[in-house]
């Protein structure tokens, strides 16, 4: 049996020492560290710790919502951690270490698992409705645009894209010269 960690913050900016010490404190053997945002498919680390756990490990996580991006994907995981044989501890579910192991523990994982997606729910709307308030009084401006109309990078890749029937170059290839990803790329010709 090994017993391995998972810590997560959702930008570079934030430090996972908190985490990894109480991970360390448990006995975790393995910590796993990641810096991306839950709500993205590309937590690799993470991915990589599913792929490394067999019959008879643990997984622990300081707090759910450093583990599943939702209620629904939360389910999922540990069902697939469930068939496997691999429990999932939660160290601070609401002052209390929550182990999948154990049928209270699945119910509790259920239950609370609805509430942090709630929880994040809400923060979104508070989010968007501060955002909407900040527009009616005229003081957001959104995200600034990365690249500007006078972007030399950006123009090159324009007429990139408008000569590719005699260049034969693919998109792929365009933004890879110009350093243009393929989104901005399309948008540019959009409002062009």
């Amino acid at each position: 049996m090994v017993i391995y960690g998972y810590s997560r913050v959702s930008s570079a900016s934030q430090p996972l020492d908190t985490q990894v010490q109480a991970l360390k404190e448990y006995g975790c053997e393995k910590i796993f560290r990641e810096k991306v945002s839950g709500r993205t498919l590309q937590r690799h680390q993470f991915q990589k710790l599913l792929e490394t756990v067999m019959r008879d490990d643990a997984i622990v996580v300081t707090k759910l919502d450093r583990f599943a991006r939702s209620t629904k994907d939360a389910l999922s995981t540990i069902d697939t951690l469930n068939k496997k044989g691999v429990s999932l501890v939660v160290l601070n579910m609401g002052g209390d270490v929550v182990n999948t192991s154990t049928p209270i523990g699945k119910l509790m994982i259920t239950v609370l698992a609805g509430i942090a997606e709630f929880e994040a729910d809400m923060i979104k709307e508070r989010q968007l409705e501060g955002i909407a308030a900040a527009k009616e009084r005229g003081i957001y401006k959104g995200r600034p645009k990365t690249y500007g109309a006078s972007h030399k990078g950006l123009q090159h890749a324009l007429k990139l894209f408008e000569s590719r029937g005699q260049t034969k170059m693919t998109v792929d290839e365009i933004c890879e010269i110009t350093k243009i990803s393929r989104s901005s790329l399309y948008r540019a010709m959009h409002n062009a």
